[in-house]
């Protein structure tokens, strides 16, 4: 049954339908859009005709004409409206992959900036004046006298002043063998907290007032150890030694990032800090009514542009004479620093990787929309017909992408913050904050769903753009056939030997080469995610095998507790078991070039060295000259200088020389910005003997335990370090943090690679179901027609895994170019696993995506994809 008049694509015209709606005829089969709920492309009753005219009551565009509650509710939706949501829950198997697809891009980027906005507030809560009380100068020194510390407090730029006692020492543990290293720092003896660095307990308390025998504990070393309040362990120190009581667990903001001196990757297997009673420390180190440690406030009425500069020259004015070390502001703190470079390489990465990720989803949301909205061209001729203005026909899909791409922003924002909490507390492994603060920077986090948004709405409006300006009767009419012409795969014979089917596929990749194109670089986009999220795993992986199985080829390093003539070297060789022992210098220095300065360190090795060697990011050894330094290349670049020039390096210890040294040769490192010179050459050029502040040992097999047992009786040894242990407790730490996170990367990396091949193969379906089932009615059997389909789509794919290599070198560099520091310069070193993930992890959602949609083409209705329009 049919009504007079009635606009559809066999009956009447839509100007006609149209007239008469205008009219008030009797049918009053008004389209949707002539009156508030007028008639849609298929309102009216049962049979599409409204009992009303095309007004108030006129009939819906999903039928329900006539009066009654049933008109009213409709009446609450337009009827295109409710067709946007018809549309969606057809589309509901593509819709769910492309909210995979902006999940993963918003996920990534919630995760990303809520680490780094937590980290940032933390570290603004801890150095709150009010909270951790955090110095803003320090400096070390030999020994001063209490009276000293009055003469600092008397600069105008300082407002308060406190001096303490540090020492470094050797710890062990009660039942436990293995030395360890501690650095000890004094407490008030009245049992109440320091003015500045006030310890944060975790656990127990602080030493009760005037007691010798307490202390409190680190608390990265406690947990490594499962030491609570209670525990006993002895410390030597200036090879004195004596036994106390841990009754706290804690940290101070100092001491945020706890490393030992010299190390590059915290250890808190073997290295702790002490927060010992002052009385007790300055009895072992003899520094009654004396401090080798200061740390200042600066007063904040004095003017604020070069305050801390004229405060440190000031006190180390004051506190050369008496073996300053020279002070350093909080920048160069140590952890802060290392802070800092963190947060600076977050930051970098936040920018990085969730841009890019965002990107690839923008990118191919562009392109599934484009296609998807295209294959719709026959109904946006209806709607046109019907009388829709071209805005409401695009807001029509607007609005079916927007709720696609909302939804998933929504899904992406929970996920994100969920494994942005638990990045953020990874963090706590290398900075001990007493309390993690939480925060997110919302407004880039919607604009990363504005962006993907915004990405699917413009190719949903360009694919309307173009359906639009065809005639409305053209557009309603099925597309013409295209013309093709003859191509390679006809004209090359070693193509006309394959099967029939692969000829097929071949051929309707040549015919549109524009989008086969796009679906290539769109899968290499996403196997090249994969690739770069296991950049900095393996790019510090081989950061640290170049160092310390390449360079560094020694068992055990001894640091001295003062500089020891070169027979102390012999002494350490003849211990049992050490075969080989070579010595060491390194020497705190402030160098400077063309107006630039930078505090760093020269160390001194032997210029034909075997157990300490110079080895280049290449993996080439460096040999270090006779005369002049070796400069690491990051450091030259800082300070703007070459080969053959000169630097001026000034010692912040010792009689404090400044030397005039040639830059003979630069090393391309990848940790650190240190100076090289050969030990001899050291030793003269800072007028001292020859002399060495430790040595480096190959021990024979089996003998290791005994030779750190000599180590740590000798009281002229002040720390051992295992290279074994310093690189086994970066494992650990790398693949703490490294591996879950890498793991995530890879998780989004599926979401976004399912999306992208599920919805490719639903809209190549969808473009092909007639010509697929015509292909049954002339015999192919399901599975020659399965093949023609999908080997198209697995074709693509295979082109694109080789492409997704460059892309993800590609996004490395970009990456890379982020995460430059002084602490280390990841390089640009993609593990060749990385490589084979990206493939495998390509395929397998390939081979899943194909099963799925395998199951549409057995079921394919033949007849009615056949069906065609007049």
């Amino acid at each position: 049954m049919s009504c007079a008049g009635e606009a559809s694509p066999s009956g009447t015209s839509p100007g006609t339908a149209a007239y008469r709606a205008r009219d008030g005829g009797p049918a009053g089969h008004g389209p949707a859009g002539w009156g508030p709920t007028g008639g849609g492309p298929d309102g009216g009753g049962p049979d599409g005709c409204g009992p009303a005219g095309g007004g108030p009551a006129g009939g819906g565009a999903s039928g329900g004409g006539g009066g009654g509650g049933r008109r009213v509710r409709r009446a609450l939706l337009p009827a295109i409206y409710r067709k946007a949501l018809r549309d969606l829950w057809l589309l509901r198997g593509q819709a769910i992959a492309i909210m995979g697809v902006v999940m993963a891009g918003i996920a990534m980027l919630t995760m990303m900036q809520m680490a780094f906005s937590s980290l940032l507030e933390s570290r603004e809560q801890l150095f709150a004046v009010d909270n951790g009380n955090l110095p803003d100068v320090w400096v070390t020194l030999k020994r001063a006298p209490e009276g000293v510390a009055k003469q600092v407090a008397a600069l105008p730029e300082v407002a308060e002043v406190e001096t303490r006692v540090r020492a470094a020492g050797k710890l062990k543990l009660a039942g436990v063998d293995e030395p360890m290293q501690a650095e000890l720092v004094s407490l008030p003896d009245n049992g109440q907290q320091p003015r500045q660095n006030r310890v944060f307990l975790r656990r127990g308390r602080m030493p009760a007032p005037w007691t010798r025998n307490e202390v409190v504990i680190s608390d990265a070393f406690a947990d490594f150890h499962h030491l609570q309040p209670g525990a006993r362990l002895r410390v030597t120190v200036n090879g004195r030694s004596q036994w106390f009581t841990a009754v706290g667990v804690g940290g101070t903001p100092e001491y945020l990032y706890q490393i030992a001196p010299g190390g590059i990757f915290p250890d808190y297997e073997h290295f702790a800090v002490l927060w010992v009673p002052r009385e007790a420390l300055a009895a072992g180190m003899n520094m009654d009514g004396a401090f080798n440690s200061l740390t200042a406030r600066l007063s904040p009425q004095t003017d604020a542009q070069g305050r801390e500069a004229r405060a440190i020259a000031g006190i180390d004015r004051v506190l050369d004479r008496w073996g300053g070390l020279g002070a350093i502001g909080r920048v160069d703190q140590l952890s802060t620093r290392r802070l800092d470079d963190e947060l600076g390489q977050l930051h970098a990465s936040v920018r990085m990787l969730p841009t890019v990720f965002l990107g690839v989803a923008a990118f191919l949301l562009n392109v599934v929309f484009t296609r998807l909205v295209g294959m719709q061209r026959g109904q946006i001729a209806i709607l046109k017909a019907f009388g829709y203005r071209t805005t409401t026909v695009m807001l029509h899909y607007g609005l079916m992408t927007t709720v696609i791409c909302v939804a998933g922003a929504l899904l992406g924002i929970v996920a994100g913050s969920w494994m942005g909490q638990w990045m953020a507390r990874t963090y706590l492994e290398n900075f001990r904050f007493p309390q993690l603060y939480f925060s997110l920077d919302g407004g880039l986090v919607i604009t990363g769903g504005l962006v993907a948004v915004l990405a699917g709405v413009a190719g949903a409006g360009l694919a309307v753009l173009r359906a639009v300006r065809e005639p409305v009767a053209q557009a309603m009419r099925p597309q013409a056939p295209e013309r093709f012409r003859g191509g390679l795969v006809g004209r090359w014979r070693l193509l006309q030997r394959l099967p029939q089917t692969a000829r097929m596929v071949l051929r309707q990749l040549e015919r549109r080469p524009g989008r086969a194109v796009l679906t290539i670089i769109g899968l290499a986009m996403v196997g090249g995610l994969i690739v770069m999220v296991r950049l900095q795993g393996g790019a510090l992986t081989y950061l640290v095998d170049s160092r310390f199985r390449m360079g560094e080829l020694y068992d055990v390093a001894a640091t001295f507790t003062e500089v020891q003539p070169r027979r102390a070297l012999f002494e350490l060789a003849s211990i049992p078991g050490v075969q080989y022992a070579e010595g060491m210098r390194a020497v705190p220095v402030e160098v400077s070039a063309m107006s630039r300065h930078l505090r760093t360190t020269i160390e001194g090795l032997p210029a034909e060295g075997t157990l300490r060697r110079l080895v280049d990011a290449s993996l080439r050894q460096q040999v270090v000259p006779h005369d002049g330094v070796v400069m690491n290349d990051y450091l030259a670049a800082r300070l703007g200088v070459g080969v053959g020039e000169t630097v001026s390096v000034h010692e912040l210890q010792g009689r404090r020389r400044t030397l005039q040294l040639p830059v003979m040769a630069l090393v391309r490192e990848q940790i650190g910005v240190t100076l090289y010179m050969d030990v001899p050459a050291m030793n003269r050029a800072l007028g001292e003997g020859d002399v060495l502040e430790g040595a480096v040992l190959d021990v024979a097999p089996g003998a290791l335990q005994g030779v750190k047992m000599a180590l740590d009786r000798r009281p002229d040894v002040a720390a051992i370090s295992v290279r074994a242990d310093a690189t086994s407790s970066f494992y650990d730490m790398l693949n703490r943090i490294t591996g879950p996170v890498t793991m995530m990367g890879v998780l989004l990396g599926i979401m976004v690679n399912f999306g992208v091949v599920y919805n490719s193969a639903r809209i190549t379906l969808a473009e092909r179901a007639r010509e697929l089932a015509s292909l049954r009615v002339l015999g192919f059997t399901r599975g020659e027609v399965a093949r023609i389909l999908l080997g198209e789509i697995g074709l693509l794919v295979l082109l694109s895994i080789p492409l997704s290599f460059v892309c993800g070198r590609g996004l490395g560099w970009l990456m890379v170019q982020g995460l430059q520091s002084d602490l280390y310069r990841i390089p640009l070193r993609i593990p060749p696993e990385s490589y084979a993930l990206a493939t495998v992890v390509t395929m397998c959602t390939t081979l899943v995506s194909m099963a799925v949609v395998l199951r549409l083409v057995n079921r394919l209705d033949m007849i009615e994809a056949l069906k065609e329009r007049d």
